[in-house]
């Protein structure tokens, strides 16, 4: 038997997986307000494509497929996925991801509750690895956009109708603040000079971005107050973030961005509270959730910083994911009437 305490609530997870969702909308909504429709087209897309491999995987398995499909963990899945991929990624890079995260992420490992990577990011590492093109080309800020694309438009590029006749790919997507920071380094500029030749980036982090991430920390705390997730993994994913950041910069300030630029990004509010929050591939104990968010927060600046890729808290999360068994048997708290070993 395992240990206590047994209790069941019915439609527990389908409650959690609700709140979930209604959390991210604050992001979801500054999302589609600073970019535009494609967003929202991604996630109706992403949603449909989870629900269809999430029966198609049932059935494969010969699990009922109405509890497990009402239980909103594909939709989790579905919306964490495509709020990290580019708003106007096509059709089949949003297939590809969601397919990775269900079929082999999720169910190769046995479904909901035995997974050890958070399927969500397993897809996101997948389509930044295989297609770094399609995976670079972010929509620009309405604000910046030459051209800002309508939802018909939006629709039309998505599913693969291109762009109006006369307009440039250009007017559409830009680089994003951590690409641009990073290309800039690597052409001996200082950070000072970067900021200064582009207009992606706003007060804290990146032009609407930073109330993408405004919006993602409203609903983590509401997360939080809710007692949906432990204070403990976000408050020390933060804190990785910002003692390592904050290292780097005052080691180098024209080189290594501030770490208040490194937090006010969509990424790692969204991984803070929604992503390495996951309890399934994550720590469950209290010392141990403070190690992984501690453990993923200085990943993600150094493989942002020295690594190949502008953005690391996917690549973070996962690596924390495989330490979880390590840090969980070295945090268990005693037994109750166990004696401290000396």
């Amino acid at each position: 038997m395992t240990a206590s305490a047994h209790i069941l609530q019915k439609g527990s997870v389908t409650r959690v997986m609700l709140l979930v969702l209604a959390c991210l909308l604050p992001g979801v909504l500054a999302y589609a307000w600073h970019f535009g429709w494609g967003i929202v087209i991604n996630l109706v897309w992403a949603s449909l494509l989870a629900l269809a491999l999430e029966a198609l995987a049932l059935g494969l398995r010969g699990y009922p497929l109405k509890p497990f499909l009402a239980d909103g963990s594909a939709l989790v899945t579905a919306w964490l996925l495509a709020l990290s991929l580019p708003p106007l990624a096509p059709w089949w890079l949003t297939l590809v991801g969601m397919a990775f995260a269900i079929g082999v992420a999720k169910h190769l490992y046995g479904g909901l509750g035995q997974n050890i990577f958070n399927p969500a990011m397993v897809g996101f590492a997948v389509l930044i690895i295989s297609f770094p093109a399609q995976m670079t080309q972010w929509s620009a800020p309405l604000s910046l956009a030459a051209h800002p694309l309508n939802f018909g438009e939006s629709l039309s590029f998505i599913f693969g109708g291109g762009l109006p006749s006369g307009v440039a790919l250009d007017a559409v997507v830009t680089a994003t603040p951590l690409d641009t920071v990073r290309t800039g380094l690597l052409q001996q500029h200082t950070l000072g000079e970067i900021h200064a030749a582009s207009h992606v980036f706003g007060s804290i982090g990146g032009v609407g971005g930073e109330w993408v991430a405004a919006g993602y920390l409203v609903g983590g705390i509401a997360l939080w107050a809710l007692r949906i997730v432990p204070w403990q993994v976000p408050v020390a994913f933060l804190a990785g973030i910002w003692l390592t950041a904050g290292f780097l910069h005052w080691a180098d300030a024209g080189r290594f961005a501030a770490p208040w630029f490194q937090i006010a990004t969509p990424s790692v509010m969204l991984g803070a509270f929604f992503i390495a929050t996951d309890p399934v591939s994550g720590s469950t104990t209290p010392r141990g959730r403070l190690i992984f968010g501690l453990g993923a927060g200085f990943l993600a600046v150094i493989i942002r910083v020295f690594g190949g890729y502008p953005d690391g808290v996917a690549f973070a999360i996962l690596l924390m994911n495989l330490c979880v068994p390590l840090i969980d048997a070295w945090t268990q708290p005693l037994v109750f009437g166990e004696a401290k070993k000396k």
